[in-house]
């Protein structure tokens, strides 16, 4: 016996022997943050969970722009499955998204996670399955209708159910938390334009909807997915436990849902996304079925409702921080409208903009371009290494690990912004007479809609809609915050902000036009 325990404390010796060697030899090559052995950088992620995104990019300028860190640093097992790299520089962000695009993926980790909420829609597939959809879906995207559809949703959602909402906070001397209104507003748009049902989540009364909770339920249930080993999250859904008991009982809500939806857009269809993809056919000639169908539209609702919501909350606190920028806003919506609907400044605020008065609104623009800039509503984002392959920046990427590329970071870079790059000045996106709306030479700057072949298809309507919503707000309000109410981020793949967004409201009264 004694022999026995001479012999496994002799492996066990040369075991962690090798492993001291290997761990040193990979530590000296790496930059960015300390990785321990065994556990790599996850005590120091979680320690700054709290501020994760200004974590990374305190990391990112101690380096230079491309850090790589170990989260799991075990050989033989999790060698390139737990090693990330992670990067802000615009020109590894040109060869992740589009001159090496076959080679970064979503990857499998990030595709089996998303699978039972999304399926194998736009937002999560790869490949031909991608493609296709990608493609039926640019051609809905550029037509004129579907802009008309969402100015519809959104002006009436604006007139009916938001100024209603404010108006009444104004009168009760209440405050109103922005970002869950903002959310509510986005959700019924969203879904107006995708399948054409109103779930009428902004109210007066600020109703549950039993659709919205089971798809907020479903989406952070799905989230934490991430942080678990796939290991973990498969055990709960085996054993039925759970956040993944939570996700089965969501997801049967939603499904019931969408399928009323088609149902009902089968006998009566209209200009919303779900009818023009009933329309198409698969390669072999066939009509889509319903629960790809039901994954199209979802993959819509997921990406129109918190990207555009919480893109607002920013600018409105922005706004409130800097009020210079907000008489300029106020200014040239008093400029434009003045010459579409004249003096009488009481039609600017009877019916919400036509999209060709916010056409017009080039400095609002540039402030809803400047607020992605430094908070942009998709913080970071992740792609799968199916071969090995060196950055433009020379740093090595194996196969099978993960890329990271830190759009929050690459607004905060004095290297890729110049000094003034922490401040919120929306003239940096105007011409130097400031009468257009000018984006970066070097388009992998600002990476906020995406870039290369994923460029984000609803930009242009998430503009839209972001400029009527700001428009709608500004012209009527004036917005103060809580006092000691406190703005954080939250730690999740949307930058929301943790506490909401609180504000009394005031109104603005007659603008002095120049």
């Amino acid at each position: 016996m004694e022999a026995l325990n001479s012999i496994l404390t002799g492996y066990a010796v040369a075991a962690l022997s090798m492993y001291a060697l290997w761990f040193y030899f990979l530590s000296r090559r790496l930059t960015g943050p300390k990785v321990l052995p065994f556990v790599g950088s996850l005590p120091f992620l979680i320690a700054n969970r709290s501020r994760i995104h200004d974590w990374i990019a305190d990391n990112l300028r101690a380096t230079g722009g491309t850090y790589q860190t170990c989260t799991m640093v075990i050989p033989f097992v999790a060698k390139t499955q737990g090693f990330y790299t992670v990067t802000c520089h615009p020109k590894n962000v040109e060869h992740i998204l589009k001159t090496r695009f076959d080679n970064y993926p979503k990857g499998p980790m990030w595709r089996a996670a998303f699978h039972d909420l999304l399926g194998q829609g736009i937002f999560n597939s790869d490949g031909d399955t991608w493609l296709m959809q990608r493609k039926t879906a640019a051609l809905e995207f550029t037509t004129r209708t579907l802009r008309q559809a969402m100015a519809r949703w959104v002006n009436g959602t604006i007139k009916n159910r938001l100024w209603l909402i404010l108006d009444r906070a104004v009168q009760d001397n209440k405050p109103v938390d922005l970002q869950d209104l903002f959310l509510r507003l986005t959700f019924d748009n969203i879904c107006g334009l995708t399948f054409g049902k109103d779930p009428e989540t902004l109210s007066p009364d600020l109703p549950e909807n039993s659709f919205s909770v089971a798809f907020d339920t479903a989406t952070e249930a799905t989230l934490k997915r991430l942080l678990y080993t796939g290991f973990v999250w498969r055990i709960q859904k085996a054993m039925g436990i759970g956040s993944e008991d939570k996700l089965k009982k969501s997801l049967e809500i939603v499904e019931t849902y969408m399928n009323d939806a088609i149902d009902a857009r089968k006998n009566s269809p209209s200009d919303d996304l779900l009818s023009r993809f009933l329309k198409k056919r698969d390669a072999d000639g066939n009509v889509l079925p319903t629960d790809v169908l039901q994954r199209i539209a979802l993959n819509f609702v997921l990406a129109g409702r918190d990207t555009s919501s919480v893109a607002l909350s920013w600018f409105f606190w922005l706004v409130m921080n800097n009020r210079e920028v907000e008489t300029k806003i106020v200014e040239e919506l008093s400029t434009v409208l003045k010459e579409t609907r004249g003096d009488d400044q009481e039609k600017w605020t009877e019916e919400p903009l036509e999209f060709d008065e916010a056409d017009r609104l080039v400095y609002l623009k540039a402030a809803l371009a400047e607020t992605l800039r430094l908070y942009p509503s998709v913080p970071q984002d992740f792609k799968y290494v199916i071969d090995d392959d060196v950055l433009p920046d020379g740093t090595f990427v194996p196969r099978g690990s993960t890329v990271t590329y830190s759009i929050y970071s690459i607004g905060r870079m004095k290297t890729i912004w110049g000094k003034d790059c922490l401040e919120f000045r929306p003239e940096r996106w105007l011409t130097a007479d400031g009468y257009r709306f000018e984006t970066p030479k070097d388009g992998y700057k600002f990476v906020a809609f995406n870039a290369g072949p994923r460029t984000c298809l609803g930009k242009d309507l998430a503009y839209l809609q972001m400029k009527s919503v700001a428009s709608a707000v500004l012209l009527r309000y004036r917005l103060f915050p809580v006092p000691g109410h406190r703005v954080e981020q939250k730690m999740s793949l949307t930058l929301f902000m943790k506490n909401g967004l609180r504000v009394y409201l005031q109104p603005r009264g007659e603008v002095v036009v120049a």
